[in-house]
């Protein structure tokens, strides 16, 4: 066994590993029952994978004779798996601080986009926009999801819907990657919303013909790094047909499908996602009984996410009827123009009150569940042996203030380690 390792994590009054048993994924009786030890320490090798957790003292006694780069006493403090953020906007121009106010004023999501705001707003700032200064607001994005515990996030492409602009984003995306500590997982969503001056049949075809071509020749290059596809099923936006076939030639790239589905309508989403295997499935406010037994069958993750629920008003998504259906239900915060929240501890916060999580349950969604519907749960998700040494540690001797503590998050989170490396020392926080 090496002697030298990259940190050790000692005396923590709890220390959440989620699982302790390689689980991938939990569904409704293990989100309730989290691995938990107390008076307990994490050590961290040099190539940042963790390498023990347990009791303090045979910690102790074990790594007696080692060294380690960095110590941290968390003596009254609680460690969490990092956060996972299973479905952000993060990559685009423009403010749209504006719609706020009309939608405050009673005006529906459907009704901003037709009148030229939403997305086709954020399309024509983003193709606008150069590159080094989409990477400057995606450096500036991801580092606050950071510092509020987010150490994997999701992000997708979408505010191009044409080659050029999509492409551009992937490389901001690619380039965010290499210059960051946050871990990264790419989605290409070329299919978030028709082009103006283009019908759903024009914008499939020019998806299949021209975008998805190009992305893999770069992918094959190794120029890029996509992980997900993902398409807006939506009346007015890609219907069944159209999106079906978007998928399928994703999937064909080997791309894990990850789409939007069932958000405003009844669109029969998630049977169709069950159905070609879809990693998972976001929104699904108006998933019927049906397609929530098909997405239990197909282990089909359900992302869900409060924060557009309750920024649009929209019917909050059925969280405990698919909990009792037996779907794996993750968290996101779907940062994006509309809803601007970097946030996961607020989005669990309102999983709990809006979509009545416990509090187990929610940070089970937000960790290692939220690892599952981006493919990562092998290596993320939990504080488990030979996982990615991500982690939080709390100024609180219960791991639930997180939550429980609305908007308290940067009073409450002590550091952010990713890969062992401390990447967010916060000397703000302040005693309960």
């Amino acid at each position: 066994m090496s002697r030298n390792h990259k940190l050790l994590v000692k005396n923590a009054k709890q220390v959440v590993l989620i699982c302790n048993n390689g689980e991938k994924y939990l569904t409704k009786h293990g989100m309730n029952n989290l691995s938990v030890i107390e008076n307990a320490s994490v050590v961290i090798g040099s190539d940042g994978l963790i390498r023990a957790v347990g009791p303090a003292e045979t910690i102790r006694a074990r790594y007696s004779e080692s060294s380690f780069d960095n110590v941290i006493d968390a003596t009254g403090m609680c460690v969490l798996p990092g956060l996972i953020d299973a479905h952000t906007h993060p990559v685009w121009a423009g403010d749209r601080v504006h719609e706020f106010a009309m939608k405050l004023a009673g005006a529906t999501y459907m009704e901003v986009h037709r009148a030229g705001g939403g997305i086709h707003y954020t399309v024509e700032h983003t193709r606008a926009a150069a590159a080094s200064d989409l990477l400057t607001s995606l450096r500036s994005r991801l580092q606050r999801m950071q510092r509020a515990g987010t150490t994997l996030v999701e992000c997708k492409s979408g505010y191009g819907l044409e080659l050029q602009t999509e492409l551009k984003m992937l490389e901001v995306i690619e380039e965010a990657r290499s210059s960051l500590p946050i871990n990264i997982s790419s989605t290409y969503c070329g299919a978030h919303a028709v082009p103006k001056g283009k019908t759903v049949a024009e914008a499939t075809e020019d998806i299949l013909q021209v975008q998805l071509p190009r992305l893999k020749e770069l992918m094959s290059a190794g120029r890029l790094q996509v992980h997900n596809i993902d398409v807006f099923c939506e009346q007015g936006v890609f219907d069944l047909v159209s999106t079906r076939a978007i998928l399928q030639a994703g999937k064909e790239m080997g791309l894990n499908i990850n789409f939007h589905g069932d958000e405003l309508h009844p669109m029969n989403s998630a049977e169709m996602g069950a159905e070609l295997g879809a990693l998972a499935i976001s929104h699904l406010e108006e998933v019927t009984d049906e397609g929530m037994v098909a997405m239990a069958k197909a282990k089909t993750a359900a992302v869900l996410l409060p924060t557009t629920a309750y920024i649009l008003r929209l019917p909050q998504p059925r969280a405990r009827d698919m909990l009792d259906a037996g779907v794996i239900v993750a968290l996101g915060s779907d940062f994006n123009p509309n809803a601007y929240c970097c946030s996961m501890p607020v989005v669990m916060h309102l999983a709990c009150v809006n979509m009545r999580l416990s509090m187990t349950e929610a940070l089970a969604a937000a960790t290692i569940n939220a690892a599952f519907a981006l493919g990562h749960s092998d290596t993320h998700g939990s504080l488990e042996v030979n996982k990615h040494g991500d982690l939080l540690i709390l100024n609180a001797t219960r791991w639930e203030h997180l939550i429980y503590q609305l908007g308290g998050h940067q009073e409450v989170i002590r550091f952010v380690v990713i890969g062992g490396n401390v990447v967010y020392d916060n000397d703000k926080t302040l005693d309960l």
